[in-house]
């Protein structure tokens, strides 16, 4: 039952913007999607912040990160790759 559950985690992609924390890094995940009114393309960003335990990580580097349990008060995300 637990592999379940492990497998529907949802995944994105995005970009490390800010690695000034321990252990946690803030990355952007941009979305593209056509806007029902002016059916024009539109990007959107949002980020989140992800627990990330090498901090090996730079600003500009693209990372994969996985939702996780919460770990912190805004962390519930944790960097794959």
């Amino acid at each position: 039952m637990h592999s379940d559950i492990k497998e529907n985690r949802k995944v994105k992609k995005g970009i490390v913007v800010s690695n000034k924390m321990n252990k946690t890094v803030v990355v952007k995940v941009e979305r593209t999607f056509r806007h029902p009114l002016i059916e024009k393309v539109v990007t959107r960003g949002k980020k989140y912040y992800a627990h990330n335990e090498s901090a090996q990580l730079q600003v500009g580097d693209e990372v994969k990160i996985i939702e996780t349990r919460p770990l912190s008060k805004l962390k519930r995300w944790r960097v794959v790759e």
